[in-house]
């Protein structure tokens, strides 16, 4: 018979972390990294379906935080001046203390998309997107009941 799950046992997003190339960032709004999974189509003889075969998978994401720091434009404006992208290294922590447990993933190979060097609206809270691609992931804890 299956376990029964209680509501509180949904995780709150409010205790998730992230840290960048070692540093643990507490500004963060909220933090997304997902893969797209690539695939060919492949057609038959005789056969009016178009079947899919895996080619290979792509990382994205985007991290969000409220502007107190200039992390973006820190993280790779010099750098998209230089041509000498740095290497970076993301953590990603999913937590609720009255949750079955926490999970983290390890996002590697990460490159930056772009950076705000600049942006603001009049009696508005600012925030800042980073958007990122990443050639490599590790789950470093998952959640079990």
């Amino acid at each position: 018979m299956a376990k029964k799950v209680t509501a509180n046992k949904q995780i709150n997003g409010t205790f998730g972390a992230l840290w960048v190339n070692g540093e643990k960032w507490m500004d963060i709004e909220s933090f997304e990294g997902k893969i797209s999974l690539n695939f060919e189509d492949v057609n038959m003889a005789e056969d009016l379906s178009t079947r899919k075969k895996y080619t290979g998978w792509a990382g994205e994401g985007t991290i969000t935080v409220k502007k107190v720091f200039s992390r973006g434009a820190k993280l790779i404006a010099k750098a998209a001046k230089t041509g000498k992208m740095p290497a970076i290294k993301l953590v990603g922590k999913l937590a609720d203390p009255d949750a079955y447990g926490s999970e983290r993933v390890s996002f590697s190979d990460v490159t930056i998309n772009e950076a705000t060097l600049l942006a603001f609206e009049q009696k508005t809270l600012v925030t800042e997107e980073i958007p990122f691609n990443f050639g490599d992931y590790d789950f470093l804890d998952t959640i079990s009941a």
